[in-house]
């Protein structure tokens, strides 16, 4: 396995979990308690599969010492499918970061480019959704901004699902499409560039001050799907933030108070996730770390012409099948991503 993994000490987050569910008014914070009872959940499982994975390979041990030769042989199905699983096993390891567990926001801009990077900035999308489809996570459109001519301007995604933050963090950052584009009659290859955010969402217990000061509270007519009655009232709410000059926007719910309130949450996550990279960037330049962390670091490539090949540029990972890519099977690539993060 890439890393160690220590049952007792697992165990004992469990275990201290577990306590904190015998306090009294435990339950009175709803949100907070269900968050708990989720992560005891997750954390039970990987301690039962670990488990499960230790008994094989030591009966499989057993097994090879008295069987013969011929009789090996019909295990081989067996040993294959142990490596699956401890090959599963491994990428929920690394997935031990203080806020992997949450669910998260995925935010898409297209980059300068008109049409062709709104168009491009709109497949990412539909590659995200296809991925939450086929891997149980559930979403909602928290907003969406329809490109002039194709595509979008922006999109923001609430992904919710078992350590959708561990699995996505790794996509942020800018992706690159080289094609011939359906917008060119002369047929001429174009480069795209779009940009991916992730941001974890925090519970509303987040200790942050924002000062109504500081807010800058625009309202809208919404434009995406959600009936008549959201297009003829101004329900749609973009809150900026205008000493980090950070923006977010909401017209998922009907009502304005609705999305007034998930921007705000949205903000708070933003703000908070600011003052963990704020300290984390200081803790590196103690120990002497350079590490770029930087919003707009290229990261991965998306070819389509003159050949067909996508390549993560920080886990070396290729394939040359892009549609199937593109279609939502990205699994592979994050966890090539988080594998090279813990090597």
């Amino acid at each position: 396995m890439g890393g160690h993994f220590d049952l007792d000490k697992k165990n004992q987050e469990i275990a201290k979990l577990e306590q904190e569910m015998k306090h009294e008014g435990f339950w009175d914070n709803i949100e907070k308690a269900n968050e708990t009872n989720k992560m005891i959940t997750n954390l039970k499982k990987i301690v039962k599969d670990v488990n499960e994975v230790k008994n094989s390979i030591v009966d499989n041990l057993e097994l090879i010492n008295i069987l013969e030769e011929n009789e090996i042989t019909s295990m081989e199905q067996d040993i294959c499918n142990l490596n699956t699983i401890i090959e599963e096993l491994e990428v929920k390891t690394m997935l031990n970061q203080e806020f992997d567990s949450l669910n998260c926001y995925l935010e898409i801009h297209p980059g300068a480019g008109g049409t062709e990077s709104c168009d491009w900035a709109s497949i990412l999308l539909r590659m995200y959704e296809r991925f939450c489809e086929k891997n149980n996570y559930t979403y909602d459109i928290i907003d969406e901004q329809k490109g002039e001519e194709a595509g979008i301007k922006s999109a923001i995604l609430l992904i919710k699902g078992p350590f959708a933050y561990g699995y996505l963090k790794g996509e942020k950052g800018v992706h690159r499409l080289v094609r011939i584009s359906p917008f060119d009659s002369n047929k001429r290859r174009h480069t795209s560039f779009a940009s991916v955010s992730i941001i974890p969402e925090f519970s509303k217990e987040i200790d942050i001050e924002i000062k109504e000061s500081d807010l800058k509270i625009d309202v809208y007519h919404s434009s995406g799907a959600g009936g008549q009655s959201v297009n003829t009232s101004n329900s749609a709410v973009r809150i900026t933030h205008l000493p980090t000059k950070t923006v977010v926007t909401c017209q998922n719910e009907r009502s304005q108070l609705k999305n007034k309130e998930q921007a705000m949450k949205m903000l708070k996550s933003k703000l908070f996730q600011l003052e963990q990279e704020k300290k984390e960037q200081e803790l590196n330049k103690i120990k002497g770390i350079n590490v770029s962390n930087e919003f707009g670091s290229q990261i991965r490539n998306y070819v389509l012409e003159p050949y067909k090949l996508i390549k993560d540029l920080r886990s070396g990972y290729e394939s040359s099948n892009v549609d199937k890519i593109l279609d939502g099977d990205i699994l592979e690539i994050m966890e090539s991503v988080l594998k090279t993060k813990v090597e």
